[in-house]
């Protein structure tokens, strides 16, 4: 690794917050051979509402027009990055069913760019890192050796946004019920009594009914019926 690159990451990697990590971005970027650097930060699985953050150097205009004639709604680098870690390289065939976007691309000087996405599954973010240029496509060549640190980029600026949000309680765990206490409770559910489940898992009805017990307190609830709803709600049955 070039020492500037490492360097750079070094950098990156102890930032703290992400405007401060943005400049220390923008001249990696800049240093890659590239013109503009985005950063964008929202939340498409996340329950509670959140600002999506945005932060570039593209030209004025350009995101004016792009925010006007709402374009992310049709914007097929979105659409991707939402979905996917695999990088996306702008290209006429990626905006053919957009091509008023692909036009305006190309008036403002983002000929040639490509996005990284990385979705931080603690938080639910996606975030997604874009460079672009006005001259040069990109070769396959510069991909395999960017994507590694655009990779990184990415996943760093996740984390650093997500430890700016409040955290979100935990989703309680499901109980651990046993095979047998499981097959018990499925024909429970089906209207069984003890003394049929019993002869069906040729146990004694005793035994029917400890296990019956045992998934009482797991789901603390107070009777068979009560397990039955729980289970059924909790997704175990």
């Amino acid at each position: 690794m070039e020492t500037w690159k490492e360097s750079q990451l070094k950098q990156l990697t102890f930032a703290k917050e992400i405007d401060t990590a943005y400049p220390i971005l923008l001249r990696f970027a800049e240093n890659l051979g590239f013109n503009f650097c985005a950063v964008s930060v929202t939340s498409p699985q996340r329950e509670m509402h959140l600002n999506p953050l945005q932060i570039n150097n593209y030209p004025q205009e350009w995101n004016l027009q792009y925010e006007l004639n709402e374009y992310k709604k049709i914007d097929p680098v979105i659409a991707h990055c939402n979905h996917s870690m695999m990088p996306i390289v702008w290209d006429k065939a990626v905006y053919k069913d957009t091509p008023e976007l692909w036009g305006a691309l190309q008036q403002y000087g983002l000929q040639h760019g490509w996005s990284q996405a990385f979705h931080h599954e603690e938080s639910g973010l996606c975030s997604i890192l874009s460079l672009a240029r006005k001259h040069c496509p990109i070769s396959p060549l510069e991909l395999y050796e960017h994507f590694g640190y655009m990779f990184y980029a990415t996943s760093h600026l996740s984390e650093l946004f997500a430890r700016t949000l409040p955290t979100r309680p935990a989703k309680p765990s499901q109980p651990r019920l046993s095979p047998r206490e499981l097959e018990v409770l499925q024909l429970s559910a089906g209207g069984k009594t003890a003394y049929e489940i019993s002869k069906i898992l040729s146990l004694s009805e005793r035994t029917v009914n400890y296990h019956v017990q045992n998934v009482i307190e797991k789901l603390h609830v107070c009777n068979k019926i009560s397990a039955v709803i729980a289970a059924a709600r909790a997704g175990i049955i």
